[in-house]
């Protein structure tokens, strides 16, 4: 009896073992191509999701190599996040390619996020001599925080779909993200009231969201095509444009290009405001929250109240 159990513990103690690693394996896994939509997922998805996001806060997403790691990821992945609007172009379709047929365009493990709000800045022309243009629209969502209410409950019923039997438990996290994230938005519209209507220049087009919600007053760009290097004409417009509309300051994100923005400051008095484009790539409960308090304490801080 005693050798009996002996040969038994063994054979049991990896039964477990595979009952266990079954059990982790069954979280739904999420592919997300910035790291906003991965930190939705696990607000939303809990412990029933393992979310991997593609790019990280410092890393422009218009410009990202189709790895074979990124490869290995999307083949396990049921369901997949992207902002959409032409910003993964140059990579995702790439990825699509080598993924399971769950993920492609069309099925319920496939979303988009700027196909669910409304986009703004979409072209009237497409012409390759005025940049590198969103036919689409401006893909960067995120940014007004009462899309990612909206697009919350797009994700809880995505997921509800991937895995009905966590249907009621997606649920219970909707109502609860929901009901938390509409008392921080009562705070966060009185802060960006005080704002309003200050004028900035911004590197790229990628701030629009945020400065619509908030109110600010876009003077200018330091491209004056998306995607290609200002010249010196066009530098020199700038500058008229800080001294007769009193602009408050320049924002840009950490991977914009530092040159254009600091030769601007350096003929004026304007500050440079490098704000955090998204969160962390791991962010944990409360990151998306924490980030919208973050953006709005630079700009009191840079922009000053009125």
């Amino acid at each position: 009896m005693l050798m009996f159990n002996r040969c038994v513990l063994p054979v049991v103690a990896a039964a477990m073992l595979l009952v266990t690693t079954g059990s982790a394996g069954a979280a739904v896994k999420v592919f997300a191509c910035e790291p906003e939509w991965a930190a939705l997922a696990r607000e939303i998805g809990g412990e029933r999701v393992t979310a991997y996001a593609a790019t990280h806060a410092r890393q422009d997403p218009h410009h990202i190599r189709a790895r074979p790691s990124l490869v290995a990821k999307i083949r396990r992945a049921k369901l997949v996040i992207c902002s959409g609007a032409g910003l993964e172009v140059g990579w995702l379709p790439l990825l699509l390619q080598r993924g399971g047929r769950g993920i492609q365009p069309g099925t319920s493990g496939h979303l988009m996020t700027s196909d669910h709000v409304e986009v703004i800045e979409k072209p009237i022309s497409i012409d390759r001599s005025l940049g590198d243009l969103h036919p689409e629209g401006n893909p960067h969502v995120h940014l007004d925080p009462q899309n990612m209410l909206r697009l919350a409950k797009v994700v809880s019923q995505r997921l509800s779909t991937i895995d009905p039997a966590g249907a009621s438990y997606y649920a219970g996290r909707l109502q609860r993200f929901t009901e938390a994230w509409s008392a921080e938005m009562v705070g966060w519209q009185k802060r960006a009231a005080a704002l309003k209507g200050q004028p900035v220049i911004v590197h790229h087009k990628f701030w629009s969201y945020l400065l619509q919600w908030i109110g600010l007053q876009e003077a200018g760009t330091l491209e004056a095509k998306p995607g290609i290097a200002p010249s010196v004409a066009h530098l020199d417009s700038l500058l008229s444009i800080v001294r007769t509309t009193k602009v408050r300051a320049v924002l840009r994100t950490p991977y914009d290009d530092d040159g254009p923005s600091n030769w601007l400051t350096s003929r004026t008095s304007i500050p440079v405001l490098e704000l955090p484009a998204t969160v962390e790539r791991d962010a944990g409960p409360g990151a998306l929250a924490a980030y919208f308090n973050q953006l709005l304490a630079r700009l009191e801080t840079g922009l000053g109240r009125q």
